[in-house]
């Protein structure tokens, strides 16, 4: 009888760890909440900084702004306008306005005046023959406050990747000072803000 219990035991504990193995290969991973640390340093709001940097040190470089014919004067505020859909002008999502906030916020922070965009029914641009305008209403609130540039954008989904436009547009003229592109990954933080808010 010992004998057999010497051999059945061995059979049972590694049944035993089998087993244990095999529930904790089906349990389902625990989903780790973001800290704040990981939000302070999320690559969605730092790659739009750095896309508000490049288009800025495009305009300061331009030839508009070399020979000081920028409507209002250098110290004039910016116009910052809702990223809109490429194919629907008329719509944006929970990303395209995100993006124009932090656009905004780092205008700020660069020590720029900035002035939101509050239009009635949203609509920043029009097409004419294929070319984006900005709307008579922006460029009257541009005129009214004396505004340098207006800051405008769109964005476009693909497959894979998210392709974000930005530009600089005198009011005036709607002629474009200074232009940046720049690419976003269409992961699921970004997917979810696509679909929220047309």
């Amino acid at each position: 009888m010992r004998r057999m219990m010497t051999r059945v035991l061995p059979i049972c504990l590694a049944s035993a760890f089998v087993l244990s193995g095999c529930e904790t290969l089906t349990r389902s991973p625990q989903s780790t909440e973001p800290t704040y640390e990981q939000a302070a340093q999320h690559s969605f709001k730092l790659t739009n900084y750095a896309a508000l940097d490049a288009l800025m040190k495009g305009y300061q470089g331009s030839s508009a702004v070399a020979g000081n014919h920028i409507a209002g004067g250098s110290g004039a505020p910016f116009l910052v306008a809702t990223l809109a859909n490429i194919d629907q002008l008329e719509q944006s999502s929970t990303l395209g306005r995100t993006i124009s906030e932090q656009i905004a916020s780092r205008m700020t922070q660069t020590g720029h005046s900035v002035i939101e965009l509050k239009v009635r029914n949203g609509v920043y641009m029009k097409r004419n023959e294929g070319e984006f305008l900005l709307t008579r209403e922006i460029r009257e609130v541009a005129t009214s406050h004396k505004a340098q540039a207006v800051v405008i954008g769109t964005y476009a989904e693909s497959a894979s990747f998210i392709h974000v436009n930005l530009k600089l547009v005198d009011p005036s003229t709607s002629i474009i000072i200074a232009a940046h592109d720049y690419t976003l990954p269409l992961d699921r933080q970004n997917r979810s803000m696509l679909t929220r808010g047309r």
